[in-house]
């Protein structure tokens, strides 16, 4: 971490974290003060390596957003989108580790956190007057539940949702990898991505490059992230993937025994992607591949089958799975489901 914005009601204050010790800052997210962040994923991460520990109450208005129509915007959009305020952008890529700050550094990083308690307040508004208040504030315990989870090297790869499509030697030098990442990470505290990219450990693990040329040739694998002994440390956890145990893989599941399940899981994310045009939600909000994996493949306590999205969609999409119901096209561009029933 370079530098620590926080805001309040009256106040604003930029912590130099090579100054001084911010473990002292993790009374106040263990706390019930609210922390409103922007796209908090990897900074949870950086809160938990800096202070010792993550928040318990969360408001991310990156993804709150997604529940009001606005997908998943950067701050810079939504602050135009719902402030009408412009920040500024010219600071972004320099060296933050340099020191002393310049005046314009200051100034980017202070607009950062400035408009975030606003933002709350105005997106708060609109979920409530929607009813999807609850719904955001579920997906931000999820976030949080999901930052507090283990740091075990060896079960890294669970983190990283694409892993789980692997399989055979791709799947085992995915464990490798991601362990060594996590691993690095910690060294260096550090996110892991900034030491390695999910689509670069799932690229790798794919490829198996046996040297350095063909591992710099792998799409989304980024040079900066070989320098210093990198490249080869990869390598030797490529090299040392034979020698992992296996792992368990989920039980039996209802479905599984059916074969190929691509036509359901393209007919489930036809409707998912016409349910979240209805509902002016992004997505991958309502439901990603994974989730309707899961779902078709009959899993237990699915995402889509529980919670707000279960009292949304879960028994149109049993209904459209059980052949009850059929897709078929509204004339006007969209799609909506029909009962086979004739009731």
């Amino acid at each position: 971490m370079a530098l620590l914005q926080i805001s309040w009601s009256d106040g604003l204050a930029l912590v130099d974290p090579l100054a001084v010790d911010l473990r002292a800052f993790g009374s106040v997210l263990e706390s019930d003060v609210l922390l409103v962040m922007h796209a908090a994923g990897q900074d949870l991460e950086v809160f938990d390596r800096a202070c010792g520990t993550a928040p318990r109450n969360l408001f991310d208005t990156q993804l709150a957003a997604g529940f009001v129509g606005l997908s998943t915007p950067s701050l810079t959009t939504l602050c135009e989108r719902e402030l009408d305020i412009r920040l500024p952008k010219g600071d972004r890529l320099s060296d933050w580790l340099a020191r002393p700050l310049t005046g314009s550094q200051l100034e980017y990083a202070a607009a950062d956190v400035l408009h975030l308690l606003v933002l709350h307040d105005r997106l708060t508004d609109d979920l409530a007057s929607r009813g999807r208040l609850a719904w955001a504030q579920d997906e931000c315990q999820t976030m949080l539940d999901r930052s507090r989870g283990p740091r075990e090297p060896s079960i890294a790869w669970e983190r990283i949702k694409e892993v789980r499509r692997l399989r055979g030697a791709a799947f085992d030098r995915a464990r490798a990898i991601a362990a060594w990442r996590e691993r690095e990470a910690a060294a260096r505290d550090v996110p892991v991505r900034s030491v390695f990219s999910d689509l670069a450990v799932v690229a790798v693990a794919q490829d198996h490059p046996v040297d350095e040329e063909a591992l710099r040739r792998i799409r989304g694998v980024d040079g900066r992230h070989l320098r210093n002994g990198a490249a080869s440390s990869v390598l030797q956890a490529i090299a040392e993937a034979t020698d992992l145990p296996p792992v368990p893989r989920d039980p039996a599941r209802s479905r599984q025994g059916r074969g190929d399940h691509r036509a359901e899981v393209a007919l489930v994310s036809a409707w998912i992607s016409q349910a979240a045009r209805d509902l002016e939600i992004d997505p991958t909000l309502l439901g990603t591949r994974s989730d309707i994996e899961a779902l078709v493949r009959g899993e237990e306590g699915t995402r889509l089958a529980t919670g707000w999205r279960g009292d949304v969609v879960g028994e149109a999409l049993t209904g459209l799975l059980a052949g009850h119901s059929a897709l078929a096209f509204d004339g006007e561009g969209g799609l909506l489901l029909e009962d086979r029933n004739g009731s």
